[in-house]
This record gives structure tokens, sequence and C-alpha cells, in this order.
């Protein structure tokens, strides 16, 4: 059943359109991914079909009576409201008749005779509506939410405004999910929630009993959670009936297709513009006007033809350079016994490990397991109550971190010494084209920062990075740039994430920090989630196959026609002189009605042959 319907919608944000020709439905307990990249208006769209904005054509429908959730990225609520009154305001409906119910109560203590009856009626009505509303259910749904959010009882008379960026995404979250909406709209749903809550979400999903439209830029919760993608364009949507995985594949066959059709398209009309070339000049070298009416009829289906636009794969995509850069010491980092406490609260407790030249090193655990402090301590942004951590030699370090703060913003992006063309060529590879170049860093957005500072790392060569939570704010291509340039990157990295598709391609070496201490996994992340199940450490060895040497099948030879059409060529030739003499005939013989005839019947003929020829010639052309 069809829940919600989106027909050529168009958007503007006053003289620029955001998107046009926008189409797809949602359907009954469906769970839709969609992608785009940065600005395409995903957001936007979401905020459409809730009605916080307007639309500028095209249409939206509902169906009757269903109940639409949507979590925004910007959580707004009234000054000093706690966490449980957010936790309970899905149930608010259900809390009045518990009011009602405590004031029947009341009332029934002072009642006799009649009306003591009428009020233990009302009193029993009240009592059916409120276990029919799940109102003995309302402390174990919010308990389940909060355990599978990691939001503890500590967190529940806080106040939202005490709480962190992720702390109020997990929060806003467990409200939405504890609404039940038929239709669950959520906006990057994974941003600032550990492993362990996204994959508590991803199951929660998979047994919604509702429809859920998602915007995410996380792969691998995409392929878990979506049955459908759709990738927003600005002239479309394209819909893919698959997850992630699938949308890849089947993006990359559609282009192999319209590309096919496209080269097609091109020499159908490249063939027909040389047949009518060939026509004219035939026509100008005999005087054959037959030769000239053939052209003007293939100029008048040439002008019929469809020209196909030539797809594109790809848009524009962020270039970070790969060039080689100076080796450091074997030793990049050595941490030994290290120990930090915040309020009597032991965060890190003797934290030891060595990180090797080309090591690829990915810290994960649970929001507040330490992994910050530990990168923080590492930088010397803070000091450790116990231990050390020191950088080898010949190590030229970098970093990037969660929220990107430059020291001057109200600089340009134009931040290195050097010249202009150089500045523009580094900053083109990482999109800032044209004015771009000349905003001031306090404009940008959180994702042209990270590109920025990136750009700015890259410039400057370092050989060992320490990215904390580095695919923050980038769309899936860029993110997909980033680790193929990681991956290739000939120095060492240290990193914080939750992206576990951006870890299964970067990751050599995996560490988990818990409950304040540590364990490493000399191994990537498909291994490590192994050695997770079986709950040892050991490497297995794996032993890989050679794969089989398979040949590939031998291309039909395109056969070669030009001995066919210069044959046919002379056959044209050919009619074309006999139908010149019968025509010099039949204007000889113009009062020989018997001879005409004659004539008349063998110029039928040749002009039949010769569009018989003319067919053959132009299908030899293909």
């Amino acid at each position: 059943m069809i829940e919600c319907s989106i027909n050529n919608l168009v958007k503007y944000y006053g003289a620029t359109k955001i998107f046009e020709n926008i189409s797809f439905e949602l359907h009954s307990n469906e769970r839709v991914g969609m992608i785009g990249q940065n600005g395409c208006g995903k957001t936007t769209l979401m905020k459409v079909l809730m009605g916080i904005e307007n639309y500028h054509g095209g249409s939206i429908s509902f169906k009757k009576g269903s109940k639409v959730g949507y979590l925004d990225q910007i959580f707004k609520c009234s000054p000093n409201t706690t966490v449980m009154e957010v936790l309970e305001k899905p149930f608010e409906n259900i809390f009045n008749i518990k009011h009602e119910l405590k004031a029947s109560e009341e009332r029934l203590k002072n009642l006799s005779g009649e009306a003591l009856d009428a009020e233990m009626k009302n009193y029993g009505l009240l009592m059916d509506q409120f276990e029919r509303c799940g109102g003995y259910d309302i402390e174990t749904n919010i308990n389940k939410v909060c355990s599978g959010l990691s939001i503890p009882d500590s967190f529940r008379e806080r106040s939202v405004e005490s709480l962190s960026g992720g702390e109020k995404t997990r929060v806003f979250l467990g409200k939405l999910l504890l609404e039940n909406p038929d239709i669950l709209l959520l906006d990057e749903p994974t941003n600032h929630l550990d492993i362990k809550s996204i994959e508590w979400l991803e199951e929660f999903l998979l047994t919604y009993n509702g429809t859920v439209f998602m915007v995410s830029h996380d792969r691998s919760f995409l392929n878990k959670v979506a049955n459908r993608i759709i990738e927003l364009e600005p002239t479309e949507a394209k819909v893919y009936d698959g997850n992630y995985d699938y949308y890849v594949t089947e993006k990359e066959r559609r282009f192999e297709l319209e590309y096919k059709a496209y080269v097609n398209n091109q020499k159908k009309i490249d063939r027909m513009e040389k047949q009518i070339e060939r026509y004219r000049i035939w026509g100008a070298m005999r005087d054959s006007e037959v030769m000239y009416k053939r052209a003007k009829e293939l100029e008048k289906r040439l002008e019929k033809v469809e020209v196909f636009d030539r797809p594109t794969f790809e848009n524009s995509r962020i270039r970070l350079s790969t060039d080689k850069v100076s080796r450091s010491g074997k030793i990049v980092l050595n941490v030994k016994d290290l120990c930090k406490s915040f309020d009597n609260k032991k965060v890190l407790s003797k934290i030891s490990f060595t990180l090797f030249y080309q090591d690829k090193l990915c810290i994960m655990g649970e929001n507040g397991s330490g992994k910050s402090t530990l990168l923080k301590i590492i930088l010397g942004e803070i000091q450790p109550e116990d231990g050390e951590a020191s950088i080898g030699a010949s190590v030229k370090l970098g970093y990037l971190p969660q929220n990107i703060i430059f020291e001057d913003e109200e600089m340009t992006t134009r931040k290195h010494s050097i010249t202009e063309s150089m500045a523009r060529a580094e900053l083109a590879k990482m999109l800032f084209i044209q004015d771009d170049v000349y905003k001031k860093i306090k404009f940008l957005s959180g994702g042209e920062k990270s590109r920025l500072k990136l750009c700015s790392l890259i410039f400057d060569k370092v050989n060992f990075m320490i990215l904390d939570e580095p695919t923050n704010h980038l769309d899936i291509d860029s993110r997909e740039v980033l680790e193929e340039t990681l991956a290739k990157f000939n120095g060492t990295i240290l990193f914080v994430s939750h992206d576990r598709y951006f870890i299964r391609k970067v990751a050599t070496k995996i560490m988990i920090l818990d409950k304040s201490s540590m364990k490493l996994y000399p191994m990537n992340y498909d291994d490590y989630l192994e050695e997770r199940k079986k709950g040892t450490v050991e490497k297995p060895i794996v032993k890989n196959p050679k794969p089989a040497k398979v040949t590939p099948p031998k291309q039909p030879k395109k056969p070669n026609n030009k001995f066919k059409i210069a044959k046919v060529e002379e056959e044209i030739f050919e009619l074309e002189g006999k139908l010149k003499n019968i025509n010099e005939e039949m204007a000889s013989n113009n009062d020989n009605a018997e001879k005409l005839y004659e004539l008349f019947q063998e110029k039928e003929s040749l002009e039949s042959q010769l569009k018989d020829s003319y067919e053959l010639w132009e299908s030899l052309q293909s």
C-alpha cells in the first residue's frame, strides 16, 4: 500500500532551483534510504514532506490518517527541559488519562449511591482506555529505547541544553522511536552514535512496524536496513530496488547501457550526416536530381532523430593527491601506561601500544570510552595523570578534529604562502572553484571546513595523520575518495571512526577501548569481526587460493564491408546512367505513345532497383 506519493516536486530558494521533477513513492513497511551529494536538497526534501518548508510545483499526498515523525539534524525544545520530559512527550495523552484516573480516585472517596456508581463506570472506561493505549508499558518502552541508544539513567534529570550534540541526537531519536509513527523520516540518524548504538538501531528499524525513509551517508547502515535506495539529483530521483551494494552495481550497469545507447546514437547521426554529404557530392558530380532528392529525404529523417545527452557516471568529486611523503622512523608513536580520570571517573587505565611506520590503526569504542581523550593526550592538548605518549623520529604530524576551528576564521580559503595559480589548483581538487577560493572561513559549512583542512594537511605532506571522525560532514562520493587516498597514503594513520564501511577500507589494525582498558587486534576490520565472534584475539591463518585463470572469450571480428560498399556504389552509378539515358529517350520520343509506355515501364523498374541499392548502401555503412 502507498503511504506517501511525491509527483514532479519542484523547490526553489529565491531564484536558485534546488531540485525539479522529483517523483517516487513510499510503501507500507518499506525501508528507503536517500543518498546524494551534499547540497542536493535531501534535508530540504525531508522538511518539505513534513510541511516545515513549502514547495513550488508538483504534489505530495499521504495516506489518510498517517502519522509522520521526523528526526531533524537541529534539535529545538524549551529552556530547562529535562531529558525525561522529552522522552515522555510521546505519551502526553496517556499521562492526561492517568491524571484523570487519579482525579477520579479522589472523587470516589467522597461519593455514595448513584453518584458513586456513575463515577465507578467513568473510572472503568478510563482504565480501559489507559490499558488500550499501553499505559502500563510506558516505563518498559522508555527503558528499552534508553538501553539501546546508550542513554544512562543519570541523564534523565539533566537539562537538554547541557547535553553534547551526540547526546541530543540519541535523546531526540529515542523520543521519535517512542512516538511510533506510521512513517519515520530520519535525517542522518547515525550521526554521533557509537557502533553499538548503530547496531541496535539497525535491529530496531528492521523489525519496525511502519515505513522508514532515511537520509544517510553510512553505507553499512544502508546495506543492513534499506531495501530501496533513492539517489536525489537536481533534475530527478533515481530509484534502485535494493540495498547500497545493489545500488552501486545497478548504477554501473545502467550507466553502461546508457553510454552504449549514446555511442550508437552518435554513430547513427554521424553516419547519416556522411550519407547526406555523399549524396550531395554525387548529385553535383552527376548533375543528378535523384541524389539531391535522396539527400533531402535523409535530412528530414535526421531532424527527427532524438539526440541523447552524454551520460556521466560521477559528479564532481574531491581529488586528493597521493604524492609520496617523507619517511618517518620505524616507531611512529609509543604509548606507555597512560592513565586519565575526570571527576574521579577512570577514563583511561594503563593504556600501552606502539604504532609503527605505515600502520593504519582505528580506535573504536562506545561514546564516552575515552577515544577523543586518548587523541588529545597524544597531541599534547591535555596531560595524563600517569604514563607517557612519545612521538618517534622524523615524524611530521597532522590532525583533523571532529569540530574544525581555524585560528583566524576571517581568512579566505588561501592559507599557505604560494602563488594564486598553485592555490587554485590545490583548492580545485577539493571542489573550491571560481569565487569559492575567496570565501572567508567563517562562512564555510562543516563539510567545506573538513575538505579545506584535509587539503591543508595533504599539501603540508604530513607523514603521520591523526583523524577524529574524518567522514563527518562528507557525502558518500567524498568518503570514497578519502578512503582510496588514505589506503594509498605512504605514511601512518591513527583514527577514530564509527563508519564501518570506512574502517573496513582503511584500517590495518583495530583497537577497542572499553571500561578504561584496551584490546589491540593486529588485523583488519573483517578479521576483527570474526575474532569477536570467536572471542579470541589470535589472528587465524587463512591461505587464499590463487584465482583460476580465466581466458576471456574472443570478440567476433566486425565484418569488413569496404568491398561490398564499392560494388554497390558501382551498381548505383550504372543504374543512374541507365535512368539518364531513358530520360533522354523519353524526351526524344514524346510523340510515340507505345515507345513512351515501354520506356516508362523500364524506368519504374530501374528506380525500384536504385532504391534497393540506396538502402543496401546505407545499411552497409553501419
